[in-house]
């Protein structure tokens, strides 16, 4: 006679590691997109940086001239 809590684990454990793989195959789909969205948003992220130092340089230019206004 066989153990009916071993069949029941066995069951269990069956379903816990197709949940676990299909699981691993989502994950792995969203590192997929989060790359692909990365690669779509990288032109902005560079124009970003650009804005950025552009500003800082201007804030800088400005700073810098402030003083010579009133000579």
């Amino acid at each position: 006679m066989e153990n009916p809590h071993a069949e029941r684990q066995a069951v269990l454990l069956e379903r816990i590691l197709k949940n676990a793989s299909k699981c691993t195959e989502m994950i792995l789909e969203l590192n997929h997109c989060m790359e692909e969205v990365l690669r779509a948003n990288s032109s902005v992220k560079i124009a970003a940086e650009l804005s950025t130092k552009y500003r800082k340089n201007v804030q800088y230019n400005l700073e810098a001239t402030k003083g010579n206004l009133g000579a």
